[in-house]
């Protein structure tokens, strides 16, 4: 009886003979492991950049917006789709009186021009309250964040992203500077420190000022949202039900909504992990076109190899050796293309990560390699037993 260590060695010989043949095989299984491995980690890349960015966030926080969410403009201010904002500073200071509150954060926002000495920009200017830089996290890099008297003061200071720095100022110290905002002069008092991008939307393109100084000058009495932190996790459900008592005094049940971070967090974290396995799905298709790939080739060496089978059956192969041969060479070829498949899908991960958020999970490397082995079995499994059939007697005659 032949060893399997034999077998290897008999196959391997086999492969190697015929190199040009077996590396085009093998393309197919390279293709679709490296394809595989490559969208899932992009997937699972930005599911992960995304529960980051909540997780920086806070997941005992609540929003609260204006309205109900519909698919029609918006015509006070509020988020797209929003038909009436009725949300003021004043709903955001009952709120904060909550049992389950510790504190709220009243976000005004609008687009304007800001500029600089011939430079300028278009970006968003935000109006808050000084607790907006442990609320996002956003300390100051350069400077100092304005205070409460700032905010009482109708103050026009402002701390700026470093986006904005980066195009008003390029190489100068803007603390200190004066910018020009629809034709209010803001001094910035501090560059926020970077972070980036979050949701598509540049974090750092940014004016940020004191609440007050805002609806003064653009006229906004309404809030565009706020923040509404919670003493802790456990407490989400209670509090978001004791904002809608607390408010429904004062608005109606479609005037505003309350959003539960952690349940934004599960919904993307869904969605995504669906598109990803999708990804995963499509790109495993060419696996199977790899593998019908490896049969072909397969059928065609065992038709060339017609009385090579024969004369091993003569001098006394099993049918079951024969098999066991060809199966080897597919399972070897199909092992190959899933060895380099894995390297072309981790490195090119490893390269695209420096540009978009990738990351590739030890699963998906595992069962992208696994499923290139079996592919080799599924796909052999015909080839061989068909070499394992054949006749001897007619084999040998096989021109």
């Amino acid at each position: 009886m032949i060893s399997g260590g034999s077998l290897i060695k008999v196959a391997g010989r086999s492969l190697v003979t015929n190199k040009t043949r077996s590396i085009l095989t093998t393309l197919g299984i390279i293709i679709g492991v490296a394809a595989v491995i490559l969208l899932v980690s992009l997937g699972a890349g930005l599911q992960r950049q995304i529960t980051q960015q909540f997780e920086d966030l806070g997941t005992n926080l609540l929003f609260v917006m204006p309205g109900k969410f519909q698919f029609r403009d918006s015509r006070e201010g509020g988020p797209p789709g929003v038909a009436v904002n009725k949300l003021t500073t004043k709903e955001a200071d009952l709120v904060a009186a909550g049992e389950h509150i510790v504190a709220t954060l009243p976000i005004a926002s609008t687009n304007a021009t800001v500029s600089y000495q011939g430079e300028e920009v278009s970006t968003f200017v935000i109006g808050t309250t000084p607790e907006y830089a442990s609320f996002r996290n956003s300390p100051v890099e350069q400077g100092r964040w304005w205070g409460q008297k700032d905010v009482t003061g109708n103050k026009l200071v402002a701390v700026a992203g470093q986006t904005v720095v980066e195009k008003l100022f390029q190489s100068s110290d803007p603390v200190g500077q004066k910018v020009t905002v629809r034709g209010k002069k803001y001094e910035v008092v501090g560059v926020l420190t970077s972070k980036g991008g979050a949701f598509g939307n540049d974090q750092d393109d940014q004016l940020i000022v004191p609440i007050t100084a805002l609806q003064k000058q653009f006229n906004i009495t309404k809030l565009s949202y706020f923040y509404v932190q919670v003493d802790s996790n456990d407490n989400l459900d209670r509090a978001s039900a004791e904002i809608k008592a607390i408010l429904g005094k004062r608005l109606k049940e479609d005037e505003f909504s309350v959003v539960n971070s952690k349940e934004i967090l599960a919904t993307l974290q869904q969605i995504l992990g669906t598109v990803t396995a999708a990804l995963g799905g499509i790109a495993a298709i060419s696996l199977v076109v790899g593998g019908i790939g490896i049969m072909n080739i397969m059928l065609v060496s065992v038709t060339e190899r017609t009385r090579e089978i024969g004369l091993r059956k003569a001098v006394g192969a099993t049918p079951r050796a024969i098999m066991m041969q060809f199966l080897i060479e597919a399972v070897m070829l199909s092992l190959a293309g899933g060895v380099i498949g894995t390297l072309l899908g981790v490195g090119a991960g490893a390269i695209l990560n420096r540009f978009i958020p990738v990351h590739t999970p030890v699963w998906a490397v595992v069962v992208a390699f696994g499923v290139s082995a079996l592919v080799g079995v599924i796909f052999g499994v015909f080839p061989a037993r068909r070499a394992a059939k054949l006749s001897p007697i007619e084999a040998l005659r096989y021109e």
